[in-house]
């Protein structure tokens, strides 16, 4: 039987941000279109004809948020009809984790702004983004579960409590603080400084911290098993 095909590809990125400050964020920009003309939505657009997929992504990046990433890793393809209310369409999505501080956020093209919103405040979404969101925020999750992150989001030293602070955000959730430091510890890739933390008020300061970056890079490399 033949069929009937007239689908568009896109791309989508869901760009996570960490500060300790502000917790965990979704990098977003405000549409200048129809449809769903000033709105909220995630940065990302139709592939071209002679574009590969992470090229796209990066691009849309670029020209709606002003930003480069190195490394974006692809999610997940959502594809329902109706997703789009112009075209079928199917989005390949991406996600990453950065430090918003690292980066100077421009809207252009068909953005009318762009703007870091925390996970746990996001303004009504476009499309299927709220779903897209939902599912790259579970699978960072996951991945934090057996892959050591931080390196690129915490400062070069930093106390052990910043490092915990990073985890709960993103899982969402308390940890057994005595038990996550005992079983990052163990895995060798954070040495303990002579320098000690400075500290506003009373209590006794504690050492810093700085990550070990070749092991670090190996341990990441090959995943290791948290069980947080």
């Amino acid at each position: 039987m033949p069929v009937s095909q007239n689908i568009k590809v896109a791309v989508d990125a869901v760009v996570f941000g960490y500060t300790s400050k502000e917790g965990l964020s979704v990098l977003l920009i405000k549409r200048d279109i129809e449809p769903f003309k000033d709105m909220w939505a995630l940065p990302g657009g139709l592939v071209g004809d002679e574009e590969s997929l992470e090229d796209a992504v990066h691009r849309e990046l670029k020209e709606e948020t002003g930003i480069s990433i190195t490394y974006l890793e692809q999610l997940y393809s959502f594809g329902k009809p109706g997703r789009d209310p112009r075209n079928r369409v199917i989005s390949i999505t991406y996600y990453g984790l950065v430090k918003p501080d690292a980066f100077e956020v421009c809207a252009d093209t068909d953005a009318g702004d762009a703007a870091w919103f925390n996970i746990k405040n996001l303004p009504l979404l476009a499309f299927d983004h709220p779903e897209i969101i939902e599912t790259a925020w579970k699978r960072l999750q996951s991945k934090i579960l057996y892959e050591p992150i931080g390196f690129e989001l915490l400062d070069e030293k930093f106390p052990f409590s910043e490092l915990e602070k990073l985890y709960v955000a993103v899982l969402d959730r308390p940890i057994d603080r005595r038990n996550f430091k005992k079983k990052i510890t163990q895995f060798g890739f954070l040495d303990e400084t002579d320098e000690k933390q400075t500290l506003g008020g009373a209590g006794r300061p504690g050492n810093l911290y700085r990550f070990n970056v070749k092991k670090y890079f190996r341990l990441k490399k090959a995943g290791i098993n948290f069980e947080i």
